[in-house]
């Protein structure tokens, strides 16, 4: 098994992993006293999978071996070891909720997906895409890994890099919505991570004094057009026009 893909599994259980989790379960808002479907797309260790499975019919879509043998399975969801080619089983309008989280990075057939992803969605359902921003990223370069020169090659034409899961391609937020189409209403965009991924005082990050007080800055900066300008993440959610 990769070390890289152990070593992620086990960065997400770290302080700043949960932290981007926290501010994810915040941000989707998904209540929990009606029964819905969710579909998890590109689910990874099926940490979102199985959060909302507790309350919800979850289906997480996970090809990467490597990752969902290190799934977390506290919950009851259904894990389907496919991608793409699953979904056009699926009937329209099938769930009422759809997760696409740092997926679309990696992927060469972008638009093919996102059909797929918004034709199983229900009239008036939720898409949420989580997606790598592009000066962010150039922050987390120049700052937290003190790298000027890749932040320099993430500002030019190619801003593509390479990471565990290949090539990875950062695009915009109006790409995606251009991608979606009319259909696709842009409801809100978050930022997710505009602060707490660029010291690398790791120490102090497992104390609740740095914790409550960071997740309550990076929640309120995540509202705020400035701070998602620069955050490591968006986050937008969309809902499907009736």
């Amino acid at each position: 098994m990769s070390g890289s893909i152990e070593n992620y599994r086990k960065m997400v259980e770290q302080p700043w992993g949960r932290m981007f989790y926290d501010q994810i379960f915040t941000q989707l808002d998904i209540p929990a006293d009606k029964r819905l479907k969710i579909l998890d797309f590109g689910a990874g260790f099926c940490i979102t999978a199985d959060h909302y499975a507790l309350n919800h019919d979850v289906t997480a879509l996970e090809p990467n071996e490597e990752m969902y043998a290190l799934r977390v399975s506290e919950n009851d969801y259904t894990l389907v070891t496919k991608g793409v080619e699953h979904l056009k089983t699926v009937p329209g309008d099938h769930f009422d909720i759809v997760i696409c989280h740092n997926v679309l990075e990696y992927a060469d057939n972008k638009e093919e997906i996102l059909a797929e992803l918004k034709r199983v969605l229900k009239p008036g359902g939720k898409l949420s895409v989580i997606k790598h921003n592009l000066c962010g990223r150039v922050f987390g370069s120049a700052v937290l890994a003190d790298d000027p020169k890749a932040a320099l090659d993430l500002l030019s034409d190619d801003n593509t890099e390479d990471s565990m899961f290949g090539n990875r391609n950062v695009y915009s937020n109006e790409e995606l919505a251009g991608y979606l189409g009319k259909e696709m209403k842009l409801e809100v965009v978050f930022g997710i991570r505009a602060f707490f991924g660029l010291s690398s005082n790791n120490e102090v990050k497992y104390t609740d004094d740095w914790y409550r007080p960071m997740l309550g800055l990076e929640t309120k900066a995540s509202m705020m057009e400035e701070f998602k300008k620069v955050a490591f993440f968006n986050h937008l959610l969309f809902r499907k026009e009736a």
